[in-house]
Protein backbone atom coordinates (compact mmCIF):
# COMPACT_ATOMS: atom_id res chain seq x y z
CA UNK A 1 0.00 0.00 0.00
CA UNK A 2 1.13 3.35 -0.98
CA UNK A 3 1.21 6.47 1.75
CA UNK A 4 1.70 9.65 0.33
CA UNK A 5 2.03 12.40 2.70
CA UNK A 6 2.03 15.93 1.98
CA UNK A 7 4.00 18.86 3.81
CA UNK A 8 4.99 22.32 3.46
CA UNK A 9 1.46 24.25 3.68
CA UNK A 10 1.39 27.23 5.84
CA UNK A 11 0.06 31.09 5.81
CA UNK A 12 1.72 33.55 3.35
CA UNK A 13 1.17 36.99 2.13
CA UNK A 14 0.41 37.72 -1.49
CA UNK A 15 3.72 37.81 -3.24
CA UNK A 16 5.34 34.88 -1.31
CA UNK A 17 6.62 31.60 -1.81
CA UNK A 18 5.98 28.10 -0.56
CA UNK A 19 7.76 24.79 -1.61
CA UNK A 20 5.31 22.17 -0.75
CA UNK A 21 6.54 18.32 -0.54
CA UNK A 22 5.23 15.03 -0.81
CA UNK A 23 7.04 12.28 0.74
CA UNK A 24 5.89 8.53 -0.53
CA UNK A 25 6.12 5.59 1.38
CA UNK A 26 5.44 1.54 0.93
CA UNK A 27 7.02 1.60 -2.15
CA UNK A 28 9.03 3.07 -4.68
CA UNK A 29 7.30 5.58 -7.12
CA UNK A 30 9.84 6.37 -9.16
CA UNK A 31 8.25 4.83 -11.93
CA UNK A 32 5.01 6.08 -11.52
CA UNK A 33 3.53 10.11 -12.82
CA UNK A 34 2.85 12.46 -9.68
CA UNK A 35 0.46 14.80 -9.67
CA UNK A 36 -0.49 18.38 -7.20
CA UNK A 37 -4.50 19.13 -7.21
CA UNK A 38 -6.06 21.67 -5.12
CA UNK A 39 -9.68 22.19 -3.54
CA UNK A 40 -11.72 25.04 -2.03
CA UNK A 41 -14.27 24.23 0.13
CA UNK A 42 -17.70 23.55 -2.23
CA UNK A 43 -15.99 22.80 -5.05
CA UNK A 44 -14.39 20.49 -7.27
CA UNK A 45 -10.53 19.30 -7.02
CA UNK A 46 -8.64 20.81 -9.48
CA UNK A 47 -5.07 19.71 -11.44
CA UNK A 48 -2.15 22.02 -10.26
CA UNK A 49 0.67 20.29 -11.77
CA UNK A 50 1.89 16.83 -13.21
CA UNK A 51 5.26 15.28 -13.65
CA UNK A 52 6.34 11.89 -15.55
CA UNK A 53 8.21 9.27 -14.04
CA UNK A 54 11.50 10.68 -15.04
CA UNK A 55 10.90 14.07 -14.36
CA UNK A 56 11.03 14.88 -18.06
CA UNK A 57 7.67 15.90 -18.97
CA UNK A 58 5.91 18.23 -16.86
CA UNK A 59 2.05 20.03 -17.13
CA UNK A 60 0.76 23.36 -15.96
CA UNK A 61 -2.93 24.13 -14.91
CA UNK A 62 -3.52 26.93 -16.55
CA UNK A 63 -3.72 29.49 -13.37
CA UNK A 64 -0.30 28.65 -12.04
CA UNK A 65 1.91 28.70 -15.43
CA UNK A 66 4.92 30.47 -15.19
CA UNK A 67 4.52 30.94 -11.11
CA UNK A 68 4.63 26.88 -10.05
CA UNK A 69 6.86 24.40 -10.61
CA UNK A 70 6.82 20.83 -10.13
CA UNK A 71 9.81 18.52 -9.96
CA UNK A 72 10.81 15.08 -8.10
CA UNK A 73 13.47 13.33 -6.53
CA UNK A 74 12.98 9.71 -6.79
CA UNK A 75 16.18 9.11 -4.63
CA UNK A 76 14.21 10.38 -2.08
CA UNK A 77 10.82 8.97 -3.22
CA UNK A 78 9.58 12.72 -3.20
CA UNK A 79 7.33 15.10 -5.22
CA UNK A 80 8.15 18.87 -4.62
CA UNK A 81 5.68 22.18 -5.90
CA UNK A 82 7.37 25.30 -5.90
CA UNK A 83 4.49 28.33 -5.41
CA UNK A 84 5.76 31.66 -5.91
CA UNK A 85 4.45 34.79 -6.84
CA UNK A 86 1.35 33.22 -4.43
CA UNK A 87 -2.09 35.13 -5.06
CA UNK A 88 -5.27 34.93 -2.36
CA UNK A 89 -7.27 32.51 -5.11
CA UNK A 90 -3.94 30.01 -4.71
CA UNK A 91 -5.83 29.63 -1.21
CA UNK A 92 -6.58 25.61 -0.93
CA UNK A 93 -5.88 22.37 0.38
CA UNK A 94 -3.61 20.88 -2.12
CA UNK A 95 -3.22 17.24 -2.31
CA UNK A 96 -0.69 15.09 -3.71
CA UNK A 97 -1.37 12.06 -5.87
CA UNK A 98 0.27 9.15 -8.07
CA UNK A 99 -0.74 7.51 -10.84
CA UNK A 100 0.35 4.01 -11.50
CA UNK A 101 1.09 5.08 -15.05
CA UNK A 102 4.22 6.54 -15.92
CA UNK A 103 2.90 9.74 -17.41
CA UNK A 104 0.60 12.46 -15.51
CA UNK A 105 -2.84 13.14 -16.29
CA UNK A 106 -4.76 16.54 -15.65
CA UNK A 107 -7.88 14.25 -14.60
CA UNK A 108 -8.53 13.59 -11.07
CA UNK A 109 -9.66 9.88 -11.46
CA UNK A 110 -6.98 9.38 -12.96
CA UNK A 111 -4.87 9.07 -10.05
CA UNK A 112 -4.86 6.06 -7.97
CA UNK A 113 -3.18 7.19 -4.59
CA UNK A 114 -3.72 10.60 -2.73
CA UNK A 115 -2.60 12.36 0.16
CA UNK A 116 -5.04 13.73 3.04
CA UNK A 117 -3.79 17.49 1.89
CA UNK A 118 -1.97 20.06 3.11
CA UNK A 119 -3.68 24.20 3.59
CA UNK A 120 -1.83 26.82 1.93
CA UNK A 121 -3.80 30.23 2.89
CA UNK A 122 -2.44 33.15 1.02
CA UNK A 123 -3.39 36.66 2.49
CA UNK A 124 -3.94 39.67 0.81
Amino acid sequence: QVQLVESGGGLVQAGGSLRLSCAASGRTLSNNAMGWFRQTPGKERDFVAGISWSGAVTRYGDSVKGRFTISRDNAKNTVYLQMNSLKPEDTAVYYCAARRLPSSSVTETQYDYWGQGTQVTVSS
